[in-house]
């Protein structure tokens, strides 16, 4: 089956440019809202979600304040990969945060609302 790109974007109230960083970019930050336990070997990170089921991706690309780019280290497509970039609005000086995404063309719909959920998380949990 055909896998597609999916591309998202979240306003964020917010101004703080290093509060989003750390939330999408380290091992604590990660922990608050995308996954239980985060832990990080320079450029493996694996997320863990219960008590069971546990995920490697491989940070392939990264420039602070701007994106990170992870690869599922299990996925057969290398070209594949998830991305979280955070863009600053000008003229409101809020933050965009825009999620990138491959998914089965069936499975589409529930990787949006899973994306849904945990941005949500991450404006709950840092008050975003």
């Amino acid at each position: 089956m055909k896998r597609e790109k999916i591309h998202l974007e979240y306003a964020l109230n917010a101004t703080s440019k290093n509060i989003i960083w750390s939330a999408i970019s380290t091992p604590a930050g990660l922990e608050e809202w995308f996954a239980d336990k985060v832990l990080s070997n320079d450029k493996v990170v694996t997320f863990f979600w219960g008590k069971t089921e546990s995920r490697e991706a491989e940070i392939v690309a990264i420039r602070t304040y701007a994106y990170i780019r992870f690869r599922w280290l299990d996925e057969e497509n290398e070209k594949e990969y998830f991305e979280i970039k955070m863009l600053n609005n000008e003229l409101t000086n809020d933050f965009v945060l825009e999620v990138t995404d491959f998914a089965e063309e069936d499975e589409a719909g529930d990787l949006k609302e899973v994306w849904n959920s945990q941005i949500d998380r991450l404006r709950r949990t840092f008050g975003l």
